[in-house]
């Protein structure tokens, strides 16, 4: 087995060290449960409740920001200035995945975990205290860097030290923090952005008037408290054994996978037998951006999951970052458009916690076209219920919540499956984290477009989006119970 370290080992000692990287990875994936502590689960899951609370606290708040900070703008407007911050939020995403998930390859992952979320605490302190729509779109910008880089960073973490049986398992676990991240982002948003309304108009006790309308303000502060909370945390996490093992530390890995044996001997009367060894890369340099697209295999699959997810962000965005302002543009009082959305998060919540019972019951693939259908549905009864049917319009974003994100957990492990450990956060970076400029281009041409659509083709065109990425997802290849090493060598 080959070794690139940058000198020349006898062909003995490069034989052994490899076989030994190949039998602790053998070692590792015989392990068939959660086999580090829980509490790294919750450790990384703080982290992802920042990520989306960031992601999501803009959908609701952003009416009270753009009145406050741009001159002229109003509740109905406020659509035309939500797609710059947005867009250059997302091309944050692009510039920290593609710069900081290729360090993550070369310098480990729970180093840049910590410093991903150090920028997207950062960003998200410098919202709170922004004087101007400009510095407001240039922190959504630096927020963005460490969101996009974070998001690839734990998928890859998370895929390399769960059970190979139980990958999207614990993705959609962590993913159940990230609905709360996003309950909290619009409730939050619902409660200190929008003035107190009779219900289901708005809600009675919410804070926002005359007398506070800085709101928007504590919201960005509250993020990036919860970001401090996660960076001191995730101190704590160990780091991959694959990753050890691809950078030759071998025997850091075998202490790792020793604990994880010892760890699930708790829970377990004994563990299945050493499997195979598969080929493993030892000591090599990780895999630089022009090595995967020159290799044909990888080079099909990242051009397949980068059209999935950019076409696929443009209704995630739209709805997530978005849901709000769409319906105010529709014509719905923003206090009611606020709840409306917010009532959707508890279908996230809910759909998490399905992804985490049954997720791994299907192939990857085939969940994208059961989120598309959703998605339609929820849309439909939005805009067929029209303004002042509140009840409809509810369930309606609570379908709609389910179906965009019932594939996300999924998706994101399979994304990390079809890439090799040397190059796996590099991989993500290049389709998840370039592919969220679907979502910025999607809302900058859309948005505008709203009031002209009208409702049924708005949200014809953003359900639309995800049923042709369902559509690519299909020509993907099966990843399901495979080891890890199997699938992308």
């Amino acid at each position: 087995m080959a070794s690139e370290t940058g000198s020349t080992p006898s062909p003995f000692a490069e034989s052994r060290t490899s076989s030994t990287g190949a039998s602790v990875i053998a070692r590792q994936d015989r392990i068939p449960i959660w086999s580090l502590s829980y509490l790294f689960i919750g450790i990384i899951g703080i982290g992802f409740l920042f990520t989306f609370f960031d992601i999501f606290d803009i959908n609701v708040s952003f009416i009270q920001t753009c009145v406050t900070l741009v001159r002229g703008c109003t509740p109905p407007t406020a659509a035309n200035y939500l797609g710059l911050p947005v867009t250059l939020n997302l091309f944050g995403y692009v510039i920290g995945a593609l710069i900081l998930s290729p360090l993550a390859d070369r310098f480990g992952r729970r180093d840049m975990l910590l410093i991903t979320l150090v920028i997207t605490g950062l960003g998200s302190l410098y919202n709170a205290f922004v004087g101007d729509y400009t510095n407001f779109v240039i922190a959504r910008t630096i927020t963005g860097i460490g969101v996009g880089a974070d998001l690839a960073l734990v998928a890859t973490y998370v895929n390399e030290v769960a059970p190979g049986n139980g990958r999207a398992r614990y993705t959609a676990l962590i993913f159940i923090m990230s609905s709360l991240g996003a309950f909290f982002g619009i409730w939050l948003g619902l409660l200190l952005t929008t003035p107190p309304t009779p219900f289901p108009l708005g809600l009675p006790f919410a804070v926002a008037g005359p007398g506070f309308e800085n709101g928007w303000r504590w919201m960005y502060g509250i993020g990036a408290l919860l970001a401090l909370v996660g960076i001191v945390l995730r101190f704590r996490l160990p780091e991959s054994p694959r990753w050890l093992i691809a950078r030759g530390r071998i025997d850091e890995a075998g202490q790792i996978v020793s604990e994880m044996e010892h760890r699930a001997l708790r829970r377990l009367s004994n563990l299945p037998p050493v499997g195979s060894e598969l080929h493993v890369h030892v000591g090599e340099t990780n895999a630089t951006y022009m090595e995967i697209l020159g290799n044909p295999v990888y080079l099909r699959r990242t051009i397949l999951l980068f059209f999935m997810w950019f076409i696929a962000f443009i209704t995630i965005y739209g709805i997530g970052a978005g849901l709000t302002t769409v319906l105010a543009s529709l014509g719905y009082p923003p206090p009611e458009a606020g709840l409306i959305a917010a009532f959707g998060t508890f279908g996230f919540i809910g759909v998490a916690v399905f992804d985490y019972f049954f997720g791994e019951l299907l192939e990857r693939k085939y969940w994208v076209p059961i989120a598309a259908v959703l998605t339609l549905l929820g849309g439909m009864i939005i805009a067929l219920s029209g303004s002042g049917n509140f009840a409809i319009s509810a369930i309606g974003s609570i379908v709609l919540f389910i179906g965009f994100n019932l594939w996300v957990p999924m998706a994101y492990t399979w994304t990390t499956e079809n890439y090799p450990t040397r190059a796996r956060a590099t991989g993500f970076a290049l389709v998840d984290g370039v592919g969220h400029i679907g979502g910025g281009i999607g809302i900058l041409v859309i948005a505008p477009l709203i009031p002209t659509l009208g409702p049924v083709f708005t949200f014809l065109v953003f359900s639309g989006c995800l049923v042709v990425s369902a559509i690519i997802a299909q020509f993907g290849i099966a990843t399901r119970q495979k080891r890890l090493d199997e699938v992308s060598p």
